[in-house]
């Protein structure tokens, strides 16, 4: 009898905690069930619309976290179409009739590297040992570089490109055009602001983005522009203009005549078209390296966080 009097007891106190828990679950889970109704957050018709359309790639070139932020922004007229490079022209267009408003032509981009610096050409002013990334670099001293504009070849920018389109050599960071979609994550990212957008078409670009005088530049870099202005004087279109001791193109006005490339004494004015020949023989070897990359597993750094 205190057998199955200590086995009933047993069975009773089990059915209370038993009862205790299914009525704590129930309890919270008609909790959640009002908080959700509540507290529900009804997207807009036209955000959704947009958002079907947009690319999906929340790189967040467009200066927002994501798409669904930057779909938000469009439709309450807080931000511009152009500013996602991602999207096709296509599905620009139908956001464009969601939105009632005239879709502009635009002509496709690339991103380039405003810098030629790398170890061979710029050097250090001390050994960086700390968190291998470009923004903890930066912030120190402004990076160990000893020219202060120049790329500091730590990756940030390889990290967040999602097409795999840059590579570091040479402590620099080098775009291939070929694969770069203008998403502008890498521009966002670099703690030097040192990437920028040109026309794909565009013809040459400058590599550097110091704004010292010529003799300061020398000091620090074989190949930074010393602002002597032959460019500007020489193009015959009148495309170049010198603003803060660096050419600016127009290229509206760039016929691709190359008049500037060969009399820049720094060599500085990049050729695209002989730079990508001179790039052909390693696109293979490239191509296995960016396989070998996205095999490998995510690994979390702090420009990720």
């Amino acid at each position: 009898m205190n057998l199955l009097a200590f086995t009933v007891e047993t069975l009773k106190t089990v059915g209370v905690v038993a009862g205790i828990f299914a009525g704590s679950a129930i309890i919270i889970g008609a909790l959640i069930l009002i908080v959700s109704k509540v507290f529900k957050v009804d997207m807009d018709e036209k955000v959704t619309k947009i958002l079907e359309n947009l690319a999906g790639a929340n790189c967040g070139g467009c200066g927002c976290s994501g798409c669904a932020g930057f779909a938000d922004k469009l439709a309450h007229g807080e931000s511009q179409l152009s500013a996602c490079h991602v999207t096709s022209p296509e599905k620009k267009a139908e956001i464009a009739a969601l939105l009632g408003i005239e879709l502009k032509d635009e002509e496709r981009t690339v991103a380039v590297v405003k810098c030629n610096g790398g170890l061979a050409n710029a050097g250090e002013a001390f050994e960086y040992c700390g968190n291998p990334t470009c923004a903890a670099n930066a912030a120190l001293l402004g990076g160990n570089k000893l020219c202060k504009f120049g790329c500091l070849g730590c990756g940030d920018c390889k990290v967040v490109c999602p097409e795999s389109a840059i590579k570091i050599s040479d402590k620099l960071s080098e775009v291939d055009p070929d694969r770069c979609v203008s998403c502008g994550a890498c521009i966002n990212t670099c703690p030097k602001h040192i990437i920028e957008r040109i026309p794909a078409s565009a013809p040459v670009y400058v590599a550097c983005s110091s704004t010292c005088k010529g003799k300061d530049v020398m000091n620090v870099c074989k190949v930074g522009c010393i602002g002597c202005t032959m460019c500007a004087k020489k193009c015959p279109h009148g495309a170049i203009t010198m603003v803060d001791n660096l050419p600016v193109f127009d290229y509206t006005k760039c016929t691709g005549c190359k008049t500037c490339v060969a009399v820049c004494p720094r060599h500085i004015i990049i050729d695209r078209e002989a730079k990508a020949d001179q790039t052909v023989d390693n696109k293979s070897e490239r191509k296995i390296e960016i396989r070998q990359e996205e095999s490998k597993p995510d690994v979390k750094t702090d420009v990720d966080k």
